[in-house]
């Protein structure tokens, strides 16, 4: 992992905040830019196109939520990670952050050396899985790990990247039924504490694009893909 190749946004309405992120990555070896409200943000992200995201939810202007869901529309920013870092530790708080893509809810107060050590192990998991792409073409779709793309007969569909992944992991085990809990140990990994009804949200959006019938509800378990035939 080339860290300089790797650039991080850093939103947040406190300087202290982004004066201490940015002291910390920047010591890390990565390109950080920053803004201090959601809208300067969006424009930030459209020149900078960061791989990485770090956003606060209570700001001027445009909330956090907001900025979030305004990224995972911009084709660029598809498979970028977004980390929320907030005062905010109400349930419905959180699940309005996963709701709109985000990969990571984090409350303050921060701990810069625990931020930095989730940062570098999100960039070598990317980093392994992009050694590991494939494609599935199965069930009038094909799925391609290498350009995080998706096609249903001839047509592009976009997936913001949880929602991918989600779709490419339960592909790749077709017919298996795995539980909520099995699905956030191998989406969202054992480092990050993440609400099981967030695999729910994230099923939900992914029927709604590729059609209800290929991810089946085995009552009182779980999920599973169904591969034809």
């Amino acid at each position: 992992m080339n860290k300089n190749n790797k650039k991080i946004l850093i939103v947040d309405d406190e300087p202290d905040i982004i004066e201490l992120l940015t002291y910390n990555l920047e010591k890390e070896g990565y390109q950080i830019e920053s803004a201090r409200d959601g809208r300067t943000a969006i424009e930030i992200a459209k020149e900078f196109k960061p791989d990485l995201v770090i956003v606060d939810i209570m700001m001027p202007v445009m909330d956090g939520v907001e900025t979030c869901r305004q990224l995972r529309e911009m084709p660029a920013m598809a498979n970028s990670i977004i980390i929320f870092l907030t005062a905010r530790t109400e349930e419905y708080s959180e699940i309005a952050a996963f709701d709109v893509g985000a990969d990571d809810y984090i409350t303050k107060p921060i701990k810069p050396r625990a931020l930095t050590s989730r940062i570098n192990a999100y960039f070598k998991r990317e980093s392994k899985k992009s050694k590991q792409s494939s494609k599935i073409d199965t069930s009038g779709l094909i799925i391609d790990k290498a350009s995080y793309t998706v096609v249903k007969d001839g047509e592009r569909i976009v997936l913001p990247k949880k929602e991918f992944e989600l779709l490419f992991f339960l592909a790749q085990n077709p017919n298996k039924v795995f539980s909520r809990d099995d699905l956030l140990q191998n989406i969202w990994g054992t480092d990050v504490y993440v609400l099981a009804r967030t695999v729910d949200v994230h099923i939900r959006k992914v029927r709604e694009k590729i059609g209800e019938d290929l991810i089946a509800t085995v009552k009182g378990v779980g999920y599973k893909f169904q591969r034809e035939g």
